[in-house]
């Protein structure tokens, strides 16, 4: 199929020169100065895969306790720390990074724009939420590891019951990963609505793009929340201003509230880029148009919205009245609607057209299936009577397992063997993609399953043992033996994919025949993406040719290929068709990005340790950081 991709600007025989202007200083000071978004994409995800890995090791740690009753293998502190670390680390530090990754590689090539709208603020975005990552992991250091599970909640977590750093830790780690989210959040509904191509109408969106402009609203209305509860948890505990203490005029509800007005929204944060990672491999593996197109679009939107109204169905036995809980019970039931949608869409698009088993596609379909279970078993949840037998029991693990590894694991895995060969220009192993799948798929049914039995049977959440005469122990073992199993298949996937790193078979630029204008170029792509900025027609430019094109004369080629006053150049277009462009310049690598996000650290770190020295010193650097980021100088 040939590509309705026009180009404006430079021809092929420009590349050395922009290759001169877009290319990084090699060694170190490339790497940490670097604001080209593959770049930091392929650290967001690798940084995501390492911190999955190492979830998974502590889940390992937990099913281990788990498998018999009167566990040894760790104590009850000891396990309440693993499983905080275990759910800060899968809900923080890879869920919502993994699509940022996705998000940051993949929509100024969807888009067909050079680079991201706010590059310094991309990478910046990056070093935060690395440098959280390992703030929170200090803890470990310190001897000091969070044990107040991975939603915190007080008063269990104020300095009276939970006394030490373990939690100041936990709290300046959420507000710091906050910073990040939100940046990044911003910065990708500016690329999207401002660096699109020429003629990339907003109905011509790639539905990845679609979803990550949807998510990236709801991040900035939604991360707030979760960064001013962490910020009152910590006032809390290093000032004695007790916001969550009734005994000080505060209310431990607050906190609460405060964490699910961000936390189920998040549940969407999650599922909605991974939908549209799903719709593009569906599309790709049928050769086929998604079926309703604008229907899903209206239902990531949607989603969106409704999912702002779901926080309580997290407190429905806390006391809330039952007349506010029948409202939030409704609107769990109504969000089933647009995510039914989207699985309608790509169920007659699979029909329509014929599907191709590649490894991506076979993760896609395990992801249709293992949320779908989710899904279920989230509406019953969202039913007050039922939801009041299930509280706190194995019931809610298990739906909650069930929607983050069929909403997360399986899309991200989809996507990482969908887009490999474009980031690296190599193949991973079709058969060890094959075995990774079937190990997946497999271990999180065997793992996951039970847990809604042992939860139905009475056994709670939280525990760290319990005793032969309860008859959980048969459930347990099955969950632990799947633990081992899925933790194998998504490991070959790893493996395939460091395989291939160096090794792998060379992928020309379309290896899987795709729709979007990423398969334009060469894989890997080069450092400015797209010689000249293309001109879209289509929804699908890849698969669509017109024969009349247009010739845009509006941009002067040498406004492309010549940077004034040494800045990269790229081209900002109007918001809704697309039109009107006009070229601006791009902010050159910089250091200044780390030097800031090395500020803030060291500011959270002078808070926990109620240091001025390191308070003074934060300060110096953050203020340094600010003045050379907006004079220009910072280099």
């Amino acid at each position: 199929m040939t590509a309705l991709v026009e180009t404006i600007g430079p021809d092929q025989a420009a590349t050395p020169s922009l290759d001169a202007i877009w290319s990084d200083e090699p060694g170190i000071p490339g790497f940490l100065a670097t604001v080209d978004h593959k770049r930091i994409a392929i650290r967001y995800l690798v940084t995501a895969v390492a911190f999955l890995m190492l979830g998974g090791v502590e889940a390992m740690v937990i099913r281990a306790q788990l498998a018999g009753p009167n566990g040894t293998v760790v104590g009850p502190e000891t396990y309440n720390r693993i499983m905080t670390m275990h759910g800060t680390t899968m809900i923080f530090l890879f869920n919502t990074p993994v699509f940022a990754g996705f998000g940051n590689y993949l929509v100024p090539l969807m888009i067909g724009a050079r680079e991201m709208a706010f590059p310094r603020v991309n990478a910046f975005s990056y070093w935060v939420y690395v440098l959280s990552g390992l703030f929170l992991y200090s803890s470990f250091t310190f001897s000091q590891v969070p044990d107040g599970g991975w939603f915190a909640y007080t008063p269990l977590t104020s300095s009276a019951y939970s006394p030490g750093i373990g939690l100041d830790l936990w709290a300046m780690g959420v507000v710091f990963l906050g910073i990040s989210t939100t940046a990044g959040g911003i910065n990708f509904a500016v690329t999207i609505l401002r660096m699109r191509a020429p003629g990339m109408t907003l109905n011509r969106l790639p539905l990845f793009c679609w979803s990550i402009l949807t998510m990236s609203f709801m991040i900035i209305f939604a991360l707030p929340a979760i960064t001013l509860a962490g910020l009152l948890l910590e006032l809390d505990r290093a000032f004695g201003m007790r916001f969550f203490d009734p005994a000080g005029g505060g209310d431990p509800l607050l906190y609460q509230h405060l964490f699910w007005i961000w936390g189920h929204p998040e549940v969407y944060i999650l599922f909605i880029p991974a939908t549209g990672i799903i719709s593009m491999i569906v599309a790709t593996f049928t050769r086929v148009k998604i079926v309703g197109y604008h229907l899903v679009v209206a239902a990531l939107v949607a989603t969106g919205f409704i999912s702002f109204g779901l926080w309580v169905h997290h407190m429905f036995a806390t006391g809330v009245p039952l007349l506010v809980t029948s409202f939030f019970s409704a609107a769990s039931l109504v969000v089933a609607i647009p995510s039914g949608v989207q699985i309608f869409a790509w169920l007659a698009t699979m029909i329509r057209g014929r599907v191709i088993f590649e490894v991506p596609m076979l993760f896609a379909i395990g992801f249709v299936v293992t949320f779908v279970i989710g899904g279920m078993t989230g509406v019953m949840v969202g039913v007050v009577p039922f939801d009041q037998q299930v509280t706190d029991s194995y019931f809610v693990v298990a739906h909650f397992h069930y929607v983050l590894i069929g909403g997360t694991v399986f899309p991200a895995f989809a996507g990482l063997h969908y887009w490999f060969p474009k980031a690296v220009g190599r193949m991973p192993s079709r058969r060890l993609g094959i075995w990774s799948f079937w190990l997946t798929f497999v271990g999180t049914q065997v793992t996951f399953f039970p847990q809604h039995l042992l939860g139905l049977a009475g056994m709670p959440r939280r525990i760290w043992t319990y005793p032969a005469d309860t008859g959980w122990g048969p459930g347990n073992l099955w969950s632990s033996v799947g633990s081992v199993i899925l933790g194998i298949g998504l490991l070959l996937s790893v493996i395939a994919f460091a395989l291939a790193w160096r090794r792998g078979p060379r992928a020309g630029a379309d290896p899987w025949g795709g729709e979007s204008l990423e398969w334009s170029i060469a894989s890997p792509p080069p450092p400015y993406n797209f010689a000249g900025i293309p001109v879209v027609r289509s929804d699908a430019p890849m698969w669509d040719q017109e024969d009349a094109p247009e010739v845009i004369t509006a941009i002067d080629a040498e406004d492309l290929t010549i940077p004034a006053h040494g800045h990269h150049r790229a081209v900002l277009t109007s918001v809704l068709d697309a039109a009107d462009a006009d070229v601006v310049s791009m902010p050159h690598p910089s250091l200044t990005p780390l030097a800031l996000a090395v500020g803030l650290t060291t500011g959270c770190a002078a808070i926990v340790a109620a240091s001025w020295m390191l308070g003074v010193a934060a300060l110096a650097i953050i203020v340094v950081s600010f003045v050379r980021w907006h004079d220009g100088s910072g280099s």
